[in-house]
């Protein structure tokens, strides 16, 4: 996942995938309550570009893998630094992400909450570390 007008992740905005094609599918682990609304946030993802690879690293997460190791195993974004994107405010990253993104609650990767979006990068399954 790149920032707005930046270098998509393994080339994918190049070749004409930079915009969001798919809605969000708000699979929340976490709790139902609204989350505080925050300006800036530090999000991990694990990206993959087959709805069946990202099902695998899911079946990970939900036996209890750490979120890192499984977006080390199988992200398939070149960062691959445990998915971290690092602190992004409201606008550098793709709408659809954006949205599903802003609406998690701050977890751990040891016990992560998280959603999954589609985008034009593909699936995306997302955990927030942070949040101001």
């Amino acid at each position: 996942m790149a920032p707005k007008g930046g270098k998509a992740a393994a080339g994918a905005k190049d070749k004409g995938k930079g915009k969001a094609k798919g809605a969000a599918d708000t699979e929340d682990k976490g709790s139902s309550s609204k989350v505080k609304g925050a300006q800036q946030i530090n999000v991990r993802h694990i990206l993959c570009e087959k709805h069946g690879k990202k099902e695998e690293a899911l079946e990970k997460l939900k036996a209890g893998a750490k979120f890192d190791d499984v977006a080390r195993e199988f992200s398939e974004d070149k960062a691959r630094a445990g998915g971290a994107l690092g602190w992004k405010k409201r606008g550098d990253l793709d709408p659809t992400f954006e949205a599903v993104a802003f609406e998690l609650e701050a977890s751990t990767t040891a016990s992560p909450k998280y959603a999954e979006a589609k985008t034009g990068f593909g699936y995306h399954i997302i955990m927030v570390d942070g949040r101001k």
